[in-house]
């Protein structure tokens, strides 16, 4: 038995115990409220790729993964004071947040603009968001890719968007639907989940490109979750675990933390 526990620990990469905010465990925020990446069944039970994924680097890392529900907004305050490890949300890389986190990007998404199903209006391009109400989620960077788009706009004269942003996708949606708007901004996996279950039509699709990504409070925890998800890059586990969600696997040959992290 000890020489079977030995040779399990040996398999274990390392987390330093000091880095992690309870000794011998992984806690990660979520918003279950994003399908396919995480989302709550009809059971209650938290489900999705981002879900399998956490599960996965726990066991590589030996240890026990606590995926702590709460909004968007209120994440990067709260990893930032320390109440938990580590961000799994789907969250879009960029470089500020690069450099205010560890940053670990694994997989790449767009943005997509959708309307319901009864709405008439049609978009060739991003302009047509003009003088239109655009519903999204708080704090992400599909708002500020929005609010980016309605500068240019109204820059070269057209007409202002009415930005209505909502504290998680759940409620946004919800909204569309009752009508309170004419449009929707989500991340593509999000977006082609709503649209297949034809709760919505896509009018608008592969928008503002860049990698979905981890984001954690210390160095050494991202090095060893970065560590896991490159060795499952090599044994094709993170291929699978992509393809078998309809996600878009990350376009380099390794995964590692990018970015310089907090000054």
């Amino acid at each position: 038995m000890a020489v079977l526990a030995t040779s399990a620990q040996a398999a274990c990469i390392a987390v330093p115990a000091g880095d992690l905010v309870s000794s011998g465990h992984l806690q990660l925020s979520i918003n279950p409220t994003l399908p396919p990446l995480q989302f709550v069944d009809e059971t209650g039970k938290m489900k999705g790729m981002n879900v399998d994924l956490a599960e996965e680097i726990g066991k590589r890392l030996c240890l026990k993964v606590d995926l702590l529900r709460m909004d968007f907004p209120a994440m990067v305050p709260a990893l930032n004071a320390g109440r938990f490890d580590g961000i799994n949300t789907g969250m879009f890389w960029t470089e500020a947040r690069s450099k205010s986190m560890y940053t670990v990007p694994y997989a790449m998404s767009t943005i997509d603009v959708i309307a319901d199903p009864s709405q008439k209006a049609t978009l060739n391009d991003v302009k047509g968001l003009a003088g239109h109400s655009v519903g999204v989620e708080a704090d992400s960077y599909q708002e500020k890719w929005l609010r980016e788009r309605a500068k240019e706009i109204t820059d070269a004269g057209g007409k202002p968007l009415d930005i209505h942003a909502f504290p998680t996708a759940s409620d946004m949606l919800a909204a569309l639907r009752a009508g309170q708007f004419d449009f929707a901004a989500l991340p593509s996996y999000t977006g082609a989940a709503v649209v297949k279950s034809k709760r919505a039509k896509l009018v608008l699709g592969g928008q503002g490109g860049t990698p979905t990504t981890m984001a954690f409070r210390k160095k050494a925890v991202a090095e060893a979750v970065a560590k896991a998800m490159d060795d499952m890059m090599q044994d094709g586990s993170y291929a699978k675990l992509m393809d078998r969600y309809g996600m878009t696997k990350i376009n380099t040959p390794h995964i590692t933390l990018v970015g310089s992290g907090p000054a």
